[in-house]
């Protein structure tokens, strides 16, 4: 079937999304032009925005219309915790799950040397720094728990022992209301190996 230049374009503009493969870029085209085009251009004009006046935090990392975010310029959060996140959606699930009330990190990824992320590109310099300063108490070390977001947590653990910053690691394994069998080997092997005492 052939399509307008500018069609394709579009699909193939598209398809960058995570996800998104031939098929379902070219279904949102059809849709955004055939039923909802003051959508499309309200989309295209909201994009194009957001990524010109979206930066980075100075602080943190996380995204950001200013230089320093509202959670770093908050005078209400506890400066002696700081949660290090391989990204921003981990930040806000977090942010939106649990009590948490100190500062954040962002790493923006996690170290992988095959994609060219090191200790420079996750913006440790700056963590370090941030450490340095003597605030932090605790660095809670939320990486996801895959071969890279460990590496990358036994890294953070070793630059917080270099500041006398004590490094915790978000508890994972059996799931709250999960049952044993049908847990998969690794989890149930990782969560029994990192079994805790219980406390009266």
């Amino acid at each position: 079937m052939s399509t307008t230049p500018l069609l394709e374009q579009l699909i193939e503009a598209l398809r960058c999304l995570p996800g998104v493969g031939q098929k379902s870029a070219q279904r949102m085209a059809y849709q955004l032009l055939e039923r909802n085009r003051d959508a499309a251009v309200r989309l295209s004009k909201t994009l194009a925005e957001a990524a010109e006046k979206i930066g980075h935090c100075e602080q943190c990392r996380d995204f950001s219309e200013t230089p320093v975010c509202q959670i770093c310029m908050s005078p209400s959060r506890d400066k002696h915790l700081l949660c290090v996140v391989e990204t921003p959606a981990d930040r806000l699930v977090i942010e939106q799950a649990t009590g948490f009330r100190g500062f954040y990190f962002i790493l923006q990824g996690r170290l992988s040397p095959l994609d060219g992320l090191g200790p420079k590109e996750l913006g440790l310099d700056k963590l370090a720094t941030r450490m340095a300063h003597g605030e932090i108490k605790e660095l809670i070390i939320a990486t996801n728990p895959t071969v890279e977001g460990e590496a990358t947590s036994h890294y953070l653990a070793q630059l917080a022992r270099q500041f006398d910053v004590h490094p915790s690691r978000l508890a994972h394994g059996v799931p709250l209301g999960g049952e044993l069998e049908y847990v998969d080997r690794g989890t149930l092997a990782h969560a029994f190996g990192s079994r805790l005492e219980m406390l009266e």
